[in-house]
């Protein structure tokens, strides 16, 4: 029934049109419409945004163009929006992609335009329109856009006709003339949803007889008004049916259906704890027999408008504290690795959960629940998730639960994770500012006799406490303050005190070998640094994934030295490592390294080769400290080649990220080279 808004469309953008919103009512059959006219497109690619049904929760800009470019495209985001957004630009100009942006209206103002903490939707639509890109964008929305610097077309989807009513009973088994269905069908408008509601329940409860159905039902003033209100009267008819499945459906409500679209039979089952189990299966029949619940291949989703009526009937139960605790612990239990990003996704829904009911210092723990993951570490829910490239929703449920809840020492390793992820982006003086912080309440704890610890939770904070230390020595060294670096080692070697931190220790000192091999302090730089190498060379096994960052540092201690033979075997085992993982960060630290030996033994052009893949990679996840040190020895390579010009350009481009990182002594150290 819909041919002639499948014409309407393709007059559009025919037109020259790159998105078009379809305006309508809920229920009308507007993402039917979209889904429907996208993929009979032949697009290479369709990218879907699923947008939050309640404001509250929307998804910020900056994690959807993360997750198409990690997920959908396979493309590694930056660190910066911008970066993110003209990398997708360049992939919708190179590729035919179709987008459907769902249910725009709850990121929008009273006047139509992008509320103001989501105002980057508007830099995303931008793109999205832009008339060079071969993509077309489909928006659906119940109001309309009025964002004045957007050219986007509307189009306004009308009910559908009586005769498409007819036939869609037809086909789902209830036969009806077109006498009987008309004034139904004028009653809704021509819904979509109101048809499949209807035609569910009088198959599921009237014996397929449509006459009998509206002549019971005719006179319920329910009846008359918009989708909202057949939702309404369709709950309470249900609860006064099937109190079990009107439960089910009322918690359905507390899963957002967003970054997990639909959820499982075990999904559902952990909210049914109060069900007897033979009568759980029944509870979900009973919402499919009335339409009331979608469902494919074993996977289940409420519609946006019975979504909305479920949570608000949900949050005025009593039920509402102890469904999402559930779901919580669903989610929590049901992700026993993070392997892929969908993993993480579904092991950080526990935490909305948690946040829905204001419980922020169990959703700090979820962000803190370490798991096993692809680089065989046992890491911490935010770690595995900035890794995988999922930087903003870490960023945003950190800074929620610190905004909400104390920093107390169970809480406070939420700084490790967000001075890692400030760091990466090269913001180190807030990224130290959050390791002092960790390192400040986990002192006050140890050294407070009041406070009873048990040894596990004695070790804990040990932990905490070498990391920070470890993590502050790395990041001073990027800034080049190797005084202030060394301390941090040495305090982090003397801070571990047992077996149980030899890992540390082994860290630490890698670090402080090659703050000493930086110093020109060659004699203590390799006394510290051979029994490590030695012990990587005798047991490869043990300093394989989860050790690739120190080995292409302990890489950068032999290059210092002058050990070059060694520093090349280093390098290599960092890169097998790192590609072996997809940890491209190390990947383009021990890139560059290479291209240095390279130059050091007189091969400037394979080094200056070296040095390009180095930046690209580098360049991929925004690792703004390590590509400014890549320019930088690029610079030096074009300088030894007698290529002035170019190794000024390269310098420009390091001084350039050293100045924006606030390096003061990286600076004087360019100045010195």
């Amino acid at each position: 029934g819909r041919g002639q808004a499948i014409a309407d469309l393709d007059r559009q953008f025919a037109t020259g049109a790159k998105a078009v919103v379809v305006l309508g009512e809920g229920g009308l059959g507007k993402t039917t419409l979209a889904q429907h006219y996208l993929q009979q497109q032949g697009f290479e690619l369709v990218l879907e945004l699923l947008v939050a049904k309640e404001t509250a929760n929307l998804t910020a800009a900056e994690h959807v163009v993360e997750e198409w470019l990690q997920q959908d495209l396979q493309v590694e985001p930056g660190r910066d929006f911008g970066i993110s957004l003209g990398r997708l630009k360049r992939q919708l100009r190179q590729r035919r992609i179709g987008i459907l942006i769902d249910n725009l209206e709850p990121a929008l103002d009273r006047q139509g335009m992008f509320i103001r903490q989501h105002s980057r939707y508007g830099e995303l639509l931008r793109v999205l329109t832009d008339s060079s890109l071969r993509s077309l964008c489909l928006i659906t929305s119940r109001d309309r856009l009025c964002e004045p610097s957007l050219a986007i077309e509307h189009y306004r989807l009308p009910g559908l006709l009586l005769q498409d009513w007819k036939t869609y009973f037809r086909m789902n088994g209830v036969g009806a003339e077109l006498a009987t269905l008309e004034p139904m069908h004028t009653a809704y408008g021509g819904n979509a949803k109101a048809m499949g509601i209807l035609c569910g329940t009088i198959r599921a409860e009237y014996d397929c007889d449509v006459r009998v159905y509206w002549s019971r039902n005719h006179h319920d003033p329910l009846l008359e008004v918009s989708l909202q209100n057949l939702v309404t009267s369709q709950f309470d008819r249900l609860q006064s049916l099937d109190e079990k499945a009107y439960k089910l459906l009322c918690r359905l409500g507390c899963f957002r259906y967003q970054d997990v679209p639909s959820v499982s039979t075990q999904a559902i089952a952990s909210l049914l704890w109060d069900v007897p189990a033979g009568d759980r299966r029944r509870a979900i029949e009973s919402l499919r027999n009335r339409s009331m619940i979608e469902t494919s291949r074993g996977h289940y989703w409420l519609h946006p408008a019975i979504r909305a009526e479920a949570i608000r009937r949900l949050r005025a139960s009593d039920d509402w504290q102890e469904v999402n605790r559930r779901a919580a612990r669903y989610w929590s239990d049901s992700v026993s690795s993070v392997e892929t990003v969908s993993d993480a996704l579904e092991a950080l829904e526990a935490y909305y959960h948690l946040v829905a009911i204001g419980d922020y210092e169990l959703a700090g723990r979820v962000i803190l629940q370490s798991r096993n993951n692809q680089w065989q570490q046992y890491l911490t829910l935010g770690s595995s998730l900035y890794r995988l490239g999922l930087v903003q929703p870490v960023l945003s449920a950190i800074g929620e639960v610190m905004e909400n809840t104390p920093v107390t020492y169970r809480l406070c390793e939420l700084n490790n994770i967000l001075g890692d992820l400030y760091w990466t982006t090269g913001d180190v003086r807030e990224a130290i500012a959050c390791q002092k912080q960790s390192l400040q309440v986990v002192r006050e704890v140890l050294g407070d006799t009041a406070v009873e610890l048990d040894d596990r939770a004695r070790h804990y904070l040990t932990v905490l406490e070498l990391d920070s230390l470890l993590s502050m020595g790395l990041y001073t060294i990027d800034l080049w303050e190797l005084d202030a670096a060394a301390d941090c080692f040495e305090s982090a070697i003397a801070a571990a005190q047992d077996k149980r931190h030899e890992r540390w220790v082994e860290k630490a000192s890698v670090g402080l070998a090659l703050v000493y091999s930086h110093l020109g302090q060659t004699a203590e730089a390799r006394e510290i640094a051979a029994p490590i190498y030695e012990a990587i060379a005798s047991d490869p096994a043990t300093y394989s994934g989860r050790f690739a960052f120190f080995l292409q540092l302990l890489g950068m201690v032999y290059t210092n030295l002058g050990e070059l033979e060694a520093a090349t075997e280093l390098y290599r085992k960092a890169i097998r490592y790192a590609e072996e993982g997809h940890y491209i960060q190390v990947k383009g630290k021990a890139v560059n390294g290479l291209a240095q030996l390279d130059r050091m033994q007189g091969r400037f052009e394979l080094a200056i080769d070296k040095h390009k893949e180095a930046i690209a990679l580098l360049e991929s996840v925004s690792a703004k400290c390590d590509l400014a040190e890549a320019y930088f020895q690029t610079g030096l390579t074009y300088r030894g080649m007698g290529k002035e010009g170019t190794s000024k350009e390269a310098i420009c481009r390091a001084t350039s990220l050293f100045t924006q990182m606030d390096a003061e002594r990286q600076l004087l150290r360019v100045d010195r080279a």
